[in-house]
């Protein structure tokens, strides 16, 4: 008998709604079973109907379960970080990532990622002592950037997440493996009840690369783990402890997304990282398999359920917070991200691995920085010094780019790494090249500098790390409250993507049934969350 001919009878006064506001609240409902049935007047739908003897007969076209958004994802995820939702603000250095975004999100059940890289020591641990004293015991994670030129930052990072005993750090930039983040993780190895490993260190690896995620799968190099224990930075238990664990508890696998990316497309970065996993869990069989979990292009609600479709674990937004009241970023930067389309985004020279070339991902629309920028990195490829540069191409720059002399900006140099990193003034003494490099980066640094700070003068110069989620969540919140950026709080955005994810998801399962649902009843739709749940319009769902 064909599943059309199959009578669906409801309790009570339930009956399905036929018009397009009805079926989405239906759909919208997603703590109850949600049934598609065949009426005098076309498709219907009814949330929480069940089978029932007596009352009136329809036929059932497909019914989907209830699918609240924790469902979605790893529940393994969830144990592990002490979480509610399978989501992760992600980290966007500089404190853009803000203290303030991390707190919120921690008391709504949500891991965030602080933005600590570029930050001063004594700016990570205020932000750390924070944590401390306004979200005891709730889970969150601080960022931990490579710094292939700068290794004391990275080192007194590590140093510093330590001694606050931070539990989770989410380390991005890598290209290989370095003692610094291995160290992170061997310090908190221990035996457990049973003789288990216990990693009370857990660290998220944010790749674009298949090497470079299997090293972080694998358990930590033996030479590294060596060396440490030769330096007195872990001890030998840790060292035989480390074999029994991967480097990593979760693997982010980032595709074309804001700041630093390889630009690759999700949907042919993910399944591969996944099958190396288990290649590698095949091999290892860890305890607790590797997670993977899905970053760049996660913008709108359709995106998030794609990528838990295609498996990740857990979904990471980046741009998209960044709009949000409770991010680093300037008003005037953030009014500038609430207006960029998808295609407003170029790749320019990024400051922290300027002199190899490596790019990132910003905003182009408002901003003359991609260019500037380029044209820097051109500038230094081109010549060996700043007093190779021709005298006409440097009163340029000293006029328009830099507004100062460049002399004066190396004398801030100077006066930066003098507290920073005195190493950096150390290569440049007997390098031209080098000197020229620190300069140039000065530019690259100021302009995200200028964009945290509003520095009104300063807005076509503004570095806004950013993707095309960007504009695909511009694009989704138009006509609703989210549209406005004073109304985007990273917890109302978090809930609503997740929300969403779990309403689309469903869709999708009522597709594969065969069942083709109104286009005004398919789109996810965000109202403020304490609004009451009305039901004459799509609008009115939470």
């Amino acid at each position: 008998m064909d599943h059309r001919d199959i009578p669906l009878r409801w309790h009570g006064e339930r009956h399905p709604s036929t018009d397009s506001a009805g079926i989405y609240q239906a759909l919208a409902d997603l703590d109850e079973q949600c049934s598609i049935v065949l009426t005098a007047d076309g498709i219907g739908a009814v949330s929480g109907g069940a089978a029932s003897a007596g009352g009136a007969g329809l036929p059932l076209l497909a019914s989907v379960p209830p699918l609240p958004p924790h469902r979605l994802g790893s529940a393994a995820f969830l144990t592990a970080h002490g979480v509610r939702q399978p989501y992760l603000a992600g980290a966007m250095a500089g404190g853009i990532a803000s203290a303030d975004m991390v707190v919120a999100l921690a008391r709504e059940g949500f891991l965030a990622s602080f933005g600590a890289a570029g930050l001063l020591p004594e700016a990570i641990a205020r932000a750390l002592t924070r944590f401390a004293a306004e979200i005891p015991g709730l889970p969150y994670a601080v960022n931990l950037i490579h710094s292939p030129s700068e290794d004391r930052l990275e080192r007194e990072a590590v140093e510093l997440f330590l001694r606050h005993q931070v539990r989770c750090v989410e380390a991005s930039a890598f290209m290989g493996l370095t003692p610094h983040v291995v160290r992170y993780r061997l310090a908190g190895l221990r035996r457990g009840e049973g003789g288990r490993v216990v990693a009370e260190n857990r660290l998220i690896a944010k790749v674009s690369r298949p090497e470079t995620a299997e090293r972080f799968m694998r358990p930590a190099p033996a030479a590294l783990v060596s060396t440490l224990v030769e330096q007195g930075l872990a001890t030998p238990e840790q060292a035989a402890l480390a074999h029994h664990v991967p480097l990593a508890d979760d693997i982010t696998v980032e595709a074309d997304s804001g700041g630093h990316t390889d630009r690759r497309p999700l949907p042919a970065l993910l399944p591969t990282i996944v099958r190396l996993r288990d290649a590698v869990q095949h091999e290892h069989r860890y305890a607790a398999p590797v997670r993977v979990g899905a970053a760049g292009g996660i913008g709108t609600p359709a995106a998030v359920a794609a990528a838990f479709a295609m498996g990740a674990a857990y979904v990471v937004t980046g741009s998209v917070n960044q709009s949000c009241l409770e991010s680093g970023a300037s008003p005037a930067a953030k009014a500038m991200l609430a207006e960029a389309d998808i295609a407003d985004c170029e790749m320019a020279p990024a400051a922290d691995m300027f002199e190899m070339g490596v790019e990132l991902q910003v905003l182009k629309k408002g901003t003359l920085f991609p260019m500037r920028a380029r044209r820097l990195y051109q500038l230094y490829q081109a010549h060996d010094g700043l007093e190779d540069l021709p005298a006409a191409e440097r009163a340029k720059l000293e006029q328009q780019v830099f507004r100062r002399p460049l002399e004066d900006v190396w004398n801030d140099c100077v006066g930066y790494f003098e507290r920073r990193d005195p190493e950096q003034l150390t290569r440049a003494a007997g390098s031209p090249k080098r000197k020229m490099a620190l300069v140039f980066r000065w530019y690259l640094g100021m302009a995200s500098r200028w964009a945290v700070t509003g520095e009104p003068d300063r807005v076509t110069d503004y570095q806004i790390w950013t993707g095309p989620a960007m504009g695909s969540f511009n694009d989704w919140t138009t006509g609703s409250y989210l549209k406005t950026p004073g109304n985007r709080r990273v917890t109302d955005v978090a809930h609503h993507l997740m929300r969403g994810a779990a309403f689309h998801t469903r869709l999708a399962h009522l597709r594969t049934a065969g069942v083709s649902i109104p286009p005004s009843a398919a789109d996810y739709r965000p109202v403020p969350l304490d609004a009451p749940v009305l039901g004459s319009s799509p609008a009115g769902t939470r």
